[in-house]
């Protein structure tokens, strides 16, 4: 099962030749299931909806509760961002948390969990978007908490271990990405615990998704880092399966002199069957 998650960096920047670049890259990738963060929903259309289309895949997203800060950046106040996941298999069931944050920083971020009716075991999948300000490593702490604990309440009923993917906006050994991992200190909820897919990459492989090479990515920000991950929970299921076998970048690199996002895609591939 190949897993993919993209920030899509929502309407900035020259949206729709972006667009076209995206769906290049997804085209290539053949993916079974993708997690999106930043897609943008306007005049009757929705990016995740036409890339579905196009790729032959279900979707569903959900919106965020509060975009005006969003919009105000763009100056477009009927352009909606939000979270989305497109699959080969059929949503049976989706749920939305809304991630904790303070007023002053609460622009609506979101976890969208989908339960997805693949063949033999339904596959428990999230995709998230954390607050990003470099010193709210506090925020993301408890945002990471509330979506352990959403996790937790949806993952039963199947065999297939949760898959959670997302713009985490946190570097791998920072506070937030051990807590949510609960391998390397104590897990939020007792007992449940997530394999970092970039654990399975091939170590020389480069590794950063947030990359001052981008001519998106302003370099003010900060060095480059990985802050896009696939987590599956571990331990896997019956005959190894949600076992990562290899990961990898996409979508690193302009396509048709065009950088699809001013994030790359992680891109997993686990056992299915």
């Amino acid at each position: 099962m190949r897993v993919v998650t993209w920030n899509l960096w929502w309407r900035f920047g020259p949206w729709a030749e972006r667009q076209k670049a995206v769906l290049a890259v997804l085209e290539e990738l053949q993916p079974d299931v993708v997690g999106l963060q930043e897609v943008w929903s306007a005049d009757g259309e929705n990016l995740a909806e036409w890339l579905a289309g196009e790729l032959g895949l279900h979707w569903t997203w959900a919106a965020s509760p509060a975009p005006e800060r969003w919009q105000r950046r763009i100056a477009e106040p009927g352009v909606e961002i939000g979270n989305a996941v497109l699959s080969r298999w059929p949503v049976l069931q989706r749920e939305v948390l809304r991630l904790p944050a303070p007023e002053e920083l609460d622009d609506g971020r979101l976890a969208l969990y989908a339960r997805l009716d693949a063949p033999g075991h339904p596959v428990p999948f999230f995709t998230a978007h954390l607050s990003s300000p470099l010193h709210v490593s506090a925020v993301r702490r408890t945002q990471v908490t509330a979506l352990a604990e959403f996790v937790a309440a949806h993952r039963g009923g199947t065999a297939f271990p949760p898959v959670v993917t997302g713009d985490f906006n946190a570097w791998p050994d920072s506070d937030e990405i051990r807590l949510f991992g609960g391998l390397r200190t104590a897990p939020v909820v007792p007992g449940q615990v997530f394999f970092d897919a970039w654990d399975y990459a091939d170590p020389a492989a480069p590794s950063v998704t947030w990359d001052i090479a981008n001519p998106y990515v302003h370099p003010g920000l900060g060095p480059s880092l990985r802050m896009d991950y696939i987590h599956v929970g571990g331990p896997a299921g019956p005959d190894g399966i949600g076992t990562v076998r290899h990961a990898r970048r996409a979508g690193d690199g302009p396509v048709d002199g065009v950088w699809p996002s001013d994030h790359a895609a992680v891109v997993a591939d686990l056992t299915f069957r």
